[in-house]
């Protein structure tokens, strides 16, 4: 009698158990992500602690905000975007394309001096007035929202003019790293996040370029409407607030 009940009580949780896991199974989803470039290497890090914490799975895609505000105009099924500025979000909401209410500010990215050769960029930025460097590179003030924070640091310290001459201008803030990590640029405005690893200088040498020279690089999420009734699309809107991804983003080279 004993080995019946025990046995029928071994199948009812064997049944509970499948019963569980086929539930989370069927709750579990993916959610399409467009994210700015220079968030890429956290992101990649936030997607997996999320699929360990929820079970969804995050699908990431990576470039510049302006093209990924065009193809969300455009029809792309995108469900969350995580933009380089907050001006796009804001854009997405107006035009109807996002959910509102929806938007926060999920990071605030560094902007540095870097150059990959150590030694070359002093703790102060002083190497922009010595004139020992042949290019410096930023990205497009017109397309980033880091190209715009550079412009606008070198148009304080009265160098814009300038330096006119020496800049080298890439696409997007990934272009730009390219420019510095190849050396075909001794020196570039790139975000933090790009040359930091643990919380350290990977290599080269850099000058933080204090807040007060240029306006917030203030980086945006919104919830775009193909991800409206998306359990997993809410999911990480509220997964990107939480502690867990917050760290994540601060070991990063942001602020929040």
């Amino acid at each position: 009698m004993v080995k019946i009940q025990m046995s029928k009580l071994l199948l009812a949780s064997a049944v509970f158990g499948s019963l569980i896991f086929n539930l989370t199974a069927a709750q579990a989803a993916e959610v399409s992500v467009a994210v700015a470039i220079n968030f890429s290497v956290p992101m990649q890090k936030i997607a997996r602690d999320f699929a360990h914490v929820t079970g969804h799975k995050a699908v990431l895609s990576f470039g510049s905000t302006g093209n990924f505000y065009a193809q969300i105009k455009n029809g792309a099924p995108f469900q969350v975007l995580l933009a380089a500025d907050d001006e796009t979000p804001l854009k997405v909401e107006k035009d109807g394309l996002g959910v509102a209410g929806s938007r926060f500010t999920y990071a605030i990215g560094k902007l540095v001096l870097w150059s990959k050769q150590p030694g070359i960029v002093d703790d102060k930025g002083d190497i922009l007035r010595s004139g020992k460097f042949q290019r410096i590179a930023i990205a497009n003030p017109k397309l980033a929202p880091y190209g715009t924070a550079a412009m606008e640091t070198l148009k304080q310290l009265g160098l814009w003019p300038a330096l006119q001459p020496q800049l080298v201008q890439g696409d997007n803030i990934a272009q730009t790293y390219q420019f510095v990590a190849s050396e075909n640029a001794q020196l570039g405005f790139v975000a933090l996040s790009q040359v930091q690893v643990d919380g350290k200088l990977a290599q080269g040498s850099a000058w933080m370029v204090p807040a007060h020279l240029h306006a917030p690089i203030q980086q945006d999420a919104i919830l775009l409407n193909p991800g409206r009734d998306s359990p997993a699309a809410v999911a990480l809107m509220h997964y990107l607030r939480s502690d867990r991804a917050k760290a994540l983003i601060r070991v990063h080279g942001y602020s929040l």
